[in-house]
Order: C-alpha cells, then sequence, then structure tokens
C-alpha cells in the first residue's frame, strides 16, 4: 500500500518532494522575473515570452546538472554509508536508489533542454524578422540601436543572415547543438537493452558528459540575451520612454531623448556545477588510486556453458553479502570497468565473482583466462559498494525469490547463512529457508546448481537436510529435457540439476506456495526477498498481503525487493 511505502522509503520520498519543489520554484520565479522586470522590458518587446521560458529553463538546467554527478560518486556513497552506520537501515538502503534519481534527474535535463532549445529557436526567428523589419516599429528601432557600440540588443547585426547560420556561428549556438547532442547520446545509449547488450557502447558514450559540462561553462559566456543597464533605467526609464522610442524626431529636446543602453547577463553556470565537478575529480583520482591495490587471484574456475569464476584477495578487503564491485581488465582495455555481485560470503577468506559471457568484454576476459599457455592477466578492483542484504537473518522464516541471473546474490547469502549456522552465530533467527529459483534453462547456472548441492549434502550430513527447501522453476522448456524426465522418473534426485528437489516446468503457482509457507509457520513472521524484474514484485506483494493474516499473533509476510 501507499501509505507502507512512505513508512519505508521516507527518506527518498523527502528527497524527490525537495527535489520536485526546487525545480518547480526556480522556474515560477525565474519566468515571471524576466516575464515581468523592466530591465527586460525591452528585451520582450522583441521576443515576447520566449525569453521567459528560455531564461527560466535555463535556471532549471544549472540546477540539475549540479545534481546529476552526486549519485554517481559511489565512494563518496560508500562514505555517506558508512558515516550514518549508525542510522536506521531503511536510510542507509535508499542510497541504493542513487543510479533511480540519476535517471530522475537526466530526464529532466532532456525535458527541459527541449524548453530551452524551442525557446531559443523562436528568440532567435523574432530577432531575426525584427532586424530585418523596416516598418519603424518598436522592435524594428530597437533592432538598429548601437550596432556600432557594444551596448546593443539584438545580437543578430545583419539583415542578410538566417537563424540556421546563427545556431551554428555564435558560441551559445554552437555550443547549444554540442552539448543537445552530447545529451541525446547519453540518454539514447543507456537504455537498458543496450547497458546489458552492449555496456561498451553505454560505458564509451556516457564519457561525453565531458563534452556536456564543458560546453555548459562556456555556453553561456557570449551573453547575447541582453537587458537595460542601471544607468540607462535611471536615465530613461521604459515606463517613461518606450513611447517615444518608435517617433522620435531629429531636433528632440525632452529628457527621453537618450536612447537605452543594454548590457549582457553575466554567465554563471559555472557557479552552479564547479562544487560538484570537484567532487567528482576527487571521486575519480579515489578510484585510481583504489585500483592500484594489488589483487591476488587466487583460484580459476570454468564452470559449464562458459561462466568464469574468479577467486581474489585483496589487502583490507571487507564485503557483506549482497554488495558488488567493479572490475578492471587492463589487457582488455584500461577504460572499462563492469559491475559484478559478490558471490562469496563473507565468512570465506577469499572473494569471489562469476562471469557469464554476455558482450565483448566478458567474452575476451573469459578467452584471456582460458589459455593456459601464458600468465595470469593483472585485474583491478574498485569496491565493495552497495548496501549489505542483512535483512535475511533477521526473520525466522525467509522465503527468497531469484530469478534469471537474479539467483547470483543469493549465492553470497546461502553461504552465509550455513557459515553461521554452523558456528551458531546468535545474530542468526533464521529456522527455515524456502528458496525459489526461475530461470529459462540452467545452463549459465550449473556453478549455482552445484552449490545448492553441496549446501543440500552438508546440511543432510549435520542431519538438518529439512532447514533449506528449494524449488527450481523452468521456464524455457525443450523437447530433449521432456524426454529425459520421461526416462528417470522414478529417481529420487532430479534429472535436469540432480539435486533431491524435484524440478518444476512451468512459473509457480504464488498463491498455493504462500498458502502452503502460511500453513507450515502459521505464528512466524516471514521475510519475502526477491532479486528479479519489476512486475515479479507486484505479484509478490500481492501474495505477501493477501496471505498476511490480520491478528497480529499470526502469520505475517513482509517483502523486501533488493536493488541489484
Amino acid at each position: 500500500t501507499m501509505g507502507n511505502w512512505l513508512v519505508n522509503h521516507w527518506f527518498s520520498a523527502a528527497v524527490l518532494a525537495a527535489w520536485l519543489g526546487i525545480n518547480i520554484f526556480l522556474f515560477t520565479y525565474y519566468f515571471l522575473f524576466f516575464d515581468w522586470d523592466e530591465r527586460y522590458f525591452y528585451t520582450r518587446a522583441i521576443l515576447g515570452s520566449a525569453l521567459a521560458w528560455a531564461r527560466a529553463s535555463a535556471k532549471c538546467l544549472n540546477f540539475n546538472s549540479m545534481l546529476i554527478l552526486l549519485p554517481v560518486c559511489r565512494n563518496l556513497l560508500s562514505f555517506l554509508r558508512g558515516t550514518c552506520s549508525c542510522c536506521r537501515r531503511t536510510l542507509r538502503k535508499q542510497l541504493d536508489h542513487n543510479l533511480t534519481f540519476h535517471k530522475l534527474v537526466a530526464y529532466a535535463l532532456a525535458l527541459l533542454t527541449a524548453v530551452h532549445t524551442i525557446a531559443h529557436l523562436f528568440n532567435l526567428e523574432r530577432y531575426n524578422h525584427s532586424q530585418q523589419a523596416t516598418d519603424g516599429s518598436l522592435p524594428a528601432v530597437l533592432s538598429k540601436m548601437h550596432l556600432g557600440s557594444n551596448k546593443w540588443l539584438n545580437p543578430i547585426h545583419s539583415t542578410q543572415t538566417t537563424v540556421e547560420y546563427v545556431a551554428f556561428t555564435t558560441i551559445p549556438g554552437l555550443t547549444g547543438v554540442i552539448i543537445t547532442l552530447a545529451l541525446i547520446l547519453m540518454v539514447t545509449s543507456s537504455t537498458e537493452f543496450i547497458r546489458r547488450n552492449y555496456f561498451e557502447v553505454f560505458w564509451y558514450t556516457h564519457h561525453l558528459f565531458l563534452v556536456y559540462f564543458a560546453g555548459l561553462v562556456i555556453h553561456g559566456i557570449a551573453g547575447l540575451v541582453r537587458g537595460q543597464t542601471e544607468e540607462s533605467m535611471e536615465e530613461v526609464h521604459p515606463h517613461r520612454c518606450a513611447e517615444y522610442l518608435s517617433q522620435k524626431h531629429e531636433d528632440c529636446s525632452h529628457d527621453c531623448c537618450k536612447d537605452p543602453e543594454f548590457g549582457s547577463i553575466p554567465a554563471e553556470s559555472w557557479k552552479w556545477v564547479l562544487a560538484p565537478v570537484i567532487l567528482y575529480v576527487f571521486e575519480r583520482i579515489l578510484r585510481i588510486w583504489r585500483a592500484r591495490q594489488k589483487v591476488v587471484v587466487t583460484k580459476v574456475v570454468m564452470h559449464p556453458a562458459r561462466v568464469l569464476e574468479l577467486q581474489m584477495q585483496k589487502k583490507g578487503f571487507h564485503m557483506e553479502v549482497g554488495q558488488y564491485i567493479f572490475v578492471n581488465c587492463p589487457a582488455i582495455s584500461l577504460l572499462e570497468w563492469h559491475p559484478f555481485t559478490l558471490t562469496s560470503a563473507p565468512e570465506e577468506d577469499f572473494f569471489s565473482i562469476h562471469i557469464r559471457a554476455a558482450g565483448d568484454w566478458t567474452e575476451r576476459l573469459i578467452d584471456t583466462f582460458q589459455q593456459q599457455n601464458q600468465e595470469m592477466p593483472r585485474i583491478e578492483v574498485d569496491g565493495p559498494f552497495g548496501t549489505a542484504s542483512e535483512d535475511v537473518f533477521q526473520y525466522e522464516v525467509a522465503m527468497l525469490v531469484g530469478a534469471g541471473i537474479g539467483v547470483t546474490p543469493f549465492a553470497s547469502i546461502l553461504k552465509s547463512i550455513w557459515y553461521k549456522f554452523q558456528q551458531a552465530d546468535q545474530n542468526l533467527k533464521t529456522k527455515k529457508i524456502y528458496f525459489y529459483w526461475l530461470c529459462r534453462d540452467t545452463g549459465a547456472f550449473a556453478w549455482f546448481n552445484d552449490l545448492l548441492a553441496s549446501l543440500e549434502q552438508k546440511m543432510a550430513e549435520m542431519g538438518r537436510a529439512d532447514f533449506l527447501t528449494y524449488r527450481l522453476f523452468l521456464t524455457g522448456w525443450n523437447n530433449s529435457i521432456a524426454n529425459n524426465v520421461v526416462l528417470h522418473f522414478d529417481t529420487t534426485t532430479d534429472t535436469v540439476t540432480g539435486l533431491r528437489h524435484k524440478t518444476i516446468f512451468g512459473r509457480p503457482m504464488w498463491n498455493s506456495e504462500f498458502a502452503a509457507v502460511a500453513a507450515a509457520h502459521p505464528r512466524s513472521v516471514v521475510g519475502v526477498f526477491l532479486c528479479g524484474p519489476g512486475p515479479l514484485a507486484k505479484t509478490l506483494q500481492k501474495s505477501c498481503h493477501q496471505h498476511s493474516s490480520l491478528d497480529p499473533r499470526k502469520v505475517k509476510f513482509y517483502f523486501n525487493k533488493e536493488n541489484f
């Protein structure tokens, strides 16, 4: 329900409300300022309300350009997470929504850029039209003023030009075009599809942010949009003198004879973005320093279906369950860093990742490690990042749902639970785990299969085979599997995975799964954890709600979606 969401995400809601509020305030304030202020009376005589649209959107663009880098300073966020370790976990968890906020600000930038560009196209058209007009109207008279000095109002001084020419030959025009192109490329190349399948395209185009910020700082330097100067306002105030401008005589004698004079609005984008750019430079220096620390690859395991497991050690590296690292291999690319979820448990003396072939970089990395005759390539690691998924340990009964690649973080969680269980850790409240694994085919996750099998075996040896119950749901299946199943139907272990619990073909019937758990644990609080797609989250949230008892002494389901 909305109420529950607000309780759990009050910090995110507060940030969102503040961000929206500041944007609305900036836009409204500056829109009214440029639409009413008398210094821009003559500017408005030429441009109309497009002036206010352009200036108000420019202020909001500056504000959002200031924010866009902050959510991607991952070391800064780790530092914040560390300093507020005494805060409630819900607050720390919300720092993991950093990329959601980054995307939100990016969409706002795209929208504001469209408003700003359209407004300025109208402005250029009107400037050009006024300069070419010979009808003696106020815009025409204003456009001819001071063309020899630097007190002009209309930046277009020639009567033989086009809007397109001005857009590509002036500093604001050209930088505006370049910034907009950079923004379009960054936004379009960061869609989920491109990030998942062509990470390199996303990675390199995103570095156009350097072009964006350089262009942004230069953009306003020429000061083409002008207002009347303070001295000129005192001498010839538009309220008093505007009516005389379009009908001025040669032998003028009254106090409005002097022409109004105009000056630029100083460039101020740099003031907005200076602090975050400095912070980001520090962030990058810190990343380079951390990456230089030696990483020892202690073990390389080649799993079926081209999945590479790397076990590593690094001095001072401390991980928690559910965290991720960034990995770079200089032999393949000096610039590319790729994120991977950690699959080891904190109790182990190494940290590990599983890399499946999903794109050029991963293919080349797997090939490099498969060539036995050469020495081990150097690996650089930055991290770990993200908030630990320690909530799992706080529930007597946990339902873990991993879909597709979302099964990876559960490797760390399940191993850690096993170690805590063995060591009789007092912090572990878990008495029972239900694990649901949904995937199209187990090929790329054979390693996870092996992990489940070894956990199953160890638990059986300890006489605790009932601690972990799991189901594998194969959502994509073919005839060869079907025939295999028919042949081996009476075996105790599964034909597809070799595990004792049978594989189920098709999707889970969540209602019956929840009903079964509720029946088995009528008085427990059950934590439901998902790492998987959005639509599944909605289904599980609904089931949690439906199967929770209204009686406080009876079963309750709490839904937690991990943000991997």
